[in-house]
């Protein structure tokens, strides 16, 4: 194994182009000798073959590290300096200080650790492409998650760039939470709560942003059963952080004051009905596990952030 001064790490961001998701960015430090056929841009290799690389460069190199920025952050600084950051992220979440680094385009001005700009770097550095299918894999699997409560975009298949499919779900369907606001497409198709509600959306948009939550609060987000959205029932299919099989009903809080009045809303004969029947379980395939059931309420505000309270197990068998 090489002395500590002798790292160097391999740099590469991922997702400057999308109009939805993350920038994300790797850091790997390979060793001096490593048997990984087959290293190249991530923009060069088809799904499958990042998807096979990309366990082997974590079992070959000496230590890796992601940097992820997100939209909110990129919207704020912009996507150049949103790349900037998520590799000075990527660079401080190895497990080692590297004693120098290669960065794939520009270098970075201000880390600490010496590095080295080096144009179409990932073309021509091993430890710049590992970093490149790192960084693309974690990205994708970011999206596919995305996509799970956003089925209309096409996020698992594009990954938040500009397709057609996306494109048009974009104009359809407005923008969403995770969409990046200062880009031009985006900031011609943001919605409003008039819209929402003109459109019959209000309902639909407190799902996806309960989702969101959830997801942000390290849920496992497995299904979202839109045939319930009329009704407001269970909407959610989740796994918590703990492994628990989770169902959550999403409610509106428009008109609804207090914590209890909300509650006995949810405890309502119609959910209770929903919750006990055989059909919506296997809705939701999970045979004969009894789930936990929990309630997030969705207060909408204009022009400010959406106000989200959760409920845990409100519910008992």
């Amino acid at each position: 194994m090489s002395s500590k001064e002798n790292y160097v790490a391999g740099v590469d961001e991922v997702g400057r182009g999308p109009l939805a998701g993350p920038v994300v960015a790797g850091a790997v430090v390979l060793p001096e000798k490593y048997e990984i056929q087959g290293l190249m841009d991530s923009k060069k290799l088809t799904k499958k073959k990042r998807e096979m690389l990309y366990p082997i460069i974590l079992a070959e190199a000496l230590g890796t590290g992601i940097g992820i920025v997100s939209v909110q952050k990129i919207d704020e600084i912009n996507i150049r300096e949103a790349t900037f950051l998520a590799m000075e992220r990527a660079l401080g979440n190895l497990p080692m200080v590297p004693h120098s680094a290669v960065i794939d385009g520009e270098s970075l001005k201000s880390q600490i650790i010496p590095n080295k700009g080096i144009i179409k770097g990932d073309d021509k550095i091993d430890s710049i492409k590992a970093a490149s299918i790192i960084a693309k894999v974690t990205r994708d699997r970011i999206m596919l998650h995305y996509g799970k409560i956003f089925p209309e975009y096409g996020f698992e298949q594009n990954s938040g760039y500009g397709t057609k499919v996306h494109m048009e779900a974009l104009h359809k369907y407005k923008s969403t939470p995770i969409h990046r606001r200062t880009f031009s497409p985006v900031k011609k198709e943001m919605p409003t709560i008039k819209w929402l509600h003109e459109n019959n959306r209000v309902q639909w948009m407190c799902e996806k942003l309960a989702a969101l939550y959830l997801m942000e609060n390290e849920f496992e987000i497995k299904k979202i059963n839109h045939k319930n959205l009329s009704d407001g029932g269970l909407n959610i299919f989740a796994i918590g952080p703990d492994n628990q099989i989770i169902l959550v009903a999403v409610v509106q809080k428009t008109a609804v004051g207090d914590k209890e009045e909300i509650i006995n809303i949810i405890k309502g004969d119609t959910l209770m009905s929903k919750i006990s029947s055989s059909k919506l379980l296997d809705d939701y395939e999970i045979g004969n596990i009894v789930p936990r059931v929990d309630a997030l309420t969705v207060k909408l505000i204009k022009n400010k952030s959406p106000i989200i309270e959760h409920f845990k197990g409100i519910i008992n068998y």
